[in-house]
């Protein structure tokens, strides 16, 4: 099992617009029969205005394929379209689970 992260640091004000693409993204997850999305705002840290998208899947080529499909979508891309303008920096981590 792995546990996937999309840490995106936002721009100032903008998190809740992207709270709200990722929600979308998270519905049309829902919608293959797969688990909801996990979003986390940050209450004080390093980085403010950060979000977290979590995932969990038995492999990490699952994330790569449910991704591709999902982006096949039409409102998905529509929902996700211009996302980037709302954020500085973000990087993705892949943990495995061991216990």
């Amino acid at each position: 099992m792995y546990i996937i992260r999309e840490v995106l640091n936002c721009k100032p004000g903008k998190v809740r617009p992207l709270i709200d693409r990722f929600r979308t993204l998270s519905a049309a997850l829902e919608k293959t029969g797969r688990p909801p999305l996990r979003l986390l705002t940050d209450v004080s840290g390093e980085q403010f205005w950060t979000l977290i998208a979590e995932v969990s899947v038995p492999a990490v080529d699952d994330f790569f394929s449910v991704e591709e499909s999902l982006m096949a979508d039409e409102s998905v891309r529509s929902a996700m379209a211009g996302y980037h303008e709302l954020v500085e920096r973000g990087r993705r981590e892949v943990y495995r689970v061991v216990s």
